[in-house]
């Protein structure tokens, strides 16, 4: 195995058989997935993809210093199937890995797929059917299903399907899950691939440039099921990506008015970099705190209390401006609860007690949230 320096400064290359036989005849989809320490899930994320009804794709994994099992499990997987290559890269941040294994690709589509993800049988097969009937999309998503760390299924997630309703919601939010994306290779290459600056929503950057130039859609049916765990990037990175996205967001507005992106070429997201733009301080601790409220939410309906409440202790941490205080009250108010429902009644009081001081409307929620705590009608 050999280390793919060049690919890893974002250039174009021929793929080199690094961990597999290849296959002789280019195949229309070239399934990409990235690979960092994710043991635990990754055997289960590309047995999904060997076990897809369609058969015609090249499957690329790109290794980018995980210090695991993983590359091991990865290359197991290259002796018994010579549509898989491995390829190993040093560690960087998840847009260049990923550009590593799309500009590899020879498909004529390219298929995300995460490593601690699961795609249904089918998701390649009705992706690649409903892209050869509509050759005016350039990027096709689909619908998922979340489950927890153990595979429990917990709610869908219904996403827009035709391409005004999916360029609307793309202006502030991603209507997309990024796992379940099959997306025109000719469409990657014109927009450049990701933006390495963007990293944690290098997605979304993406999305929004690929619409500009192409239609998009999502297919109604469930093809892929997205896993919530304590690990993921989407809550780890909770800072960076929401200010990545605020940049994403603020480039396709520039795009649309001035016909200029001001963030080509900028090597990182910071917040003095989005000020310049026009993104406030204040609007960016207002959007940092909402995320982190959101997660939270969604680790506690995971079942992730232990994470939810870390999580709360991070953003209450954080220096909260005063156009965020209904947020971090309830920040305060989630922390109440989590410490609640691990019996830890008096971290409970103080943190209810918080959340009406930054917000004293807050007062409501914390009454009617101890009568059913106790039982109690007043």
């Amino acid at each position: 195995m050999k280390n793919n320096l060049a690919l890893l400064e974002g250039q174009r290359a021929e793929p080199r058989n690094i961990g597999g036989n290849g296959q002789k005849n280019k195949p229309v989809v070239s399934v990409v997935m990235v690979i960092c320490n994710v043991e635990r899930f990754l055997r289960e994320a590309i047995e999904s993809i060997l076990e897809q009804t369609y058969r015609d794709f090249e499957f690329i994994i790109v290794d980018f210093g995980s210090t695991d099992k993983s590359k091991a499990m990865a290359a197991g997987y290259t002796a018994t199937d010579d549509r898989i290559t491995l390829h190993e890269i040093p560690h960087c941040d998840v847009a260049r890995a990923r550009n590593v294994g799309c500009f590899l690709a020879q498909g004529r589509y390219i298929a995300v797929m995460d490593a601690d993800d699961v795609s249904l049988p089918n998701r390649l097969m009705l992706e690649v059917d409903f892209m050869e009937k509509h050759p005016e999309i350039g990027l096709l998503g689909g619908a998922a299903e979340w489950i927890d760390a153990r595979g429990k299924p917990l709610w869908a997630i219904d996403v827009p399907t035709e391409d005004e309703k999916i360029k609307a919601a793309l202006r502030t939010h991603y209507p997309f899950s990024h796992t379940a994306v099959l997306v025109r290779t000719k469409a990657f290459a014109h927009v450049g691939g990701y933006r390495s600056a963007f990293s944690y929503a290098e997605d979304y950057d993406l999305g929004l440039r690929i619409s500009d130039q192409f239609q998009c859609a999502n297919l109604p049916q469930i093809v892929v099921k997205y896993r919530i765990h304590p690990n993921q990037l989407s809550l780890t990175k909770r800072k960076q990506q929401t200010l990545c996205k605020l940049a994403a967001q603020a480039s396709a507005l520039s795009r649309r008015i001035a016909h200029i992106d001001p963030l080509n070429g900028v090597s990182e997201i910071t917040p003095a970099v989005l000020a310049a733009i026009g993104v406030t301080e204040a609007v960016q601790q207002a959007h940092i705190s909402a995320e982190y409220q959101c997660w939270i939410g969604v680790m506690s309906k995971a079942g992730e209390y232990r994470v939810a409440l870390k999580s709360s202790a991070e953003a209450l941490w954080s220096d909260p401006n005063r156009d965020a205080r209904l947020h971090i009250a309830n920040l305060h108010f989630s922390a109440a609860k989590f410490n609640w429902q691990k019996k830890r009644c008096f971290r409970g009081f103080l943190a209810a007690s918080n959340a009406m001081i930054f917000h004293p409307g807050i007062a409501r929620l914390f009454i009617q949230a101890m009568r059913r705590r106790l039982h109690f009608n007043l």
